[in-house]
């Protein structure tokens, strides 16, 4: 069912009248210019757009340029590569850390803790340290 061939309500009756009587009292003038108007809108409404892809078109582009430049604004900014700081005489007990760590045996000992010996190891070196100093 169309809109049209549907009976009208009272208050649309109503309504039409309103409206009606409300044109009527319009100038011919102002209804000149609001028609006007009316069709200038309609003929803007009308003009083809371009297609919603074509806004996009300068996106790969746009995209490339912002990730070359990032790509250039981080290596501008990285340090130059020298070696690692490394504190003055630590180099032998790093080494001998991780020889520790991949020895098979030296973990076989620290699961086997044997807390009394490591106490009397550090106190011993303690008082050593003490006597030399």
């Amino acid at each position: 069912m169309s809109p049209l061939s549907e009976p009208l309500t009272e208050f649309e009756r109503n309504a039409r009248i309103v409206l009606e009587r409300s044109v009527s009292r319009i100038d011919a003038r102002t209804r000149s210019r609001l028609n006007q108007a009316r069709q200038a809108a309609l003929a803007a409404a009308a003009r083809r757009r371009p297609p919603w892809w074509s806004r996009f078109a300068l996106m790969p582009a746009a995209g490339a340029a912002a990730a070359a430049l990032l790509v250039a604004v981080v290596l501008w900014q990285r340090e130059p590569a020298g070696e690692f700081p490394v504190l003055e005489g630590s180099h032998t007990s790093v080494v001998e850390d991780m020889d520790l760590l991949a020895d098979n045996d030296g973990l076989e000992l620290i699961e086997e803790w044997d807390g009394s010996f490591y106490e009397w190891a550090a106190a011993e070196t303690e008082t050593n340290a003490e006597s030399d100093g």
